[in-house]
């Protein structure tokens, strides 16, 4: 199985950077495992719904928000992100549950097997973001 790791997020806002840090992690690792491809998503919205429709599994890197504490990381299924009872948890507004709850009905090719997101809360130390990028490629190979 392939996978994919989209990191998404805007450089230009830093509580909703810790994606793209964790891409630019993920970019200094390279050569990435055999079959996973590292894609900086930025703020692309439904412009990544290709991304989407290769099978495989995909993990989404983002910040979030009132999942956990500060500076931790939160793991959550392709339902939790869809079940999100506040707009608030993600700060670029209800994006990424927009894009998957669409996907199913737009997908020209074979659906995920498997979605993640790997959330990043609050500020996050370098060590956290290395964490991040450890924790996406393991789940992205797996």
């Amino acid at each position: 199985m392939s996978g994919v790791i989209i990191c998404i997020g805007n450089r230009l806002v830093a509580e909703d950077s810790a994606g793209l840090a964790v891409f630019d992690k993920l970019q200094a690792m390279q050569p990435l495992p055999t079959g996973v491809e590292l894609v900086e998503g930025g703020m692309a919205g439904l412009n990544l719904l290709p991304f989407l429709e290769r099978g495989g599994r995909v993990v989404f890197v983002d910040a979030v928000r009132g999942y956990t504490e500060p500076g931790t990381i939160v793991v959550l299924d392709h339902e939790e992100i869809l079940q999100s009872p506040s707009p608030d948890h993600f700060g670029h507004g209800t994006g990424l549950p927009y894009v998957l709850a669409v996907l199913p009905r737009v997908c020209d090719g074979e659906l995920p097997q498997e979605i993640v997101l790997l959330g990043l809360e609050g500020d996050c130390t370098a060590e956290t973001l290395e964490k991040a990028a450890l924790m996406s490629l393991t789940i992205a190979a797996h």
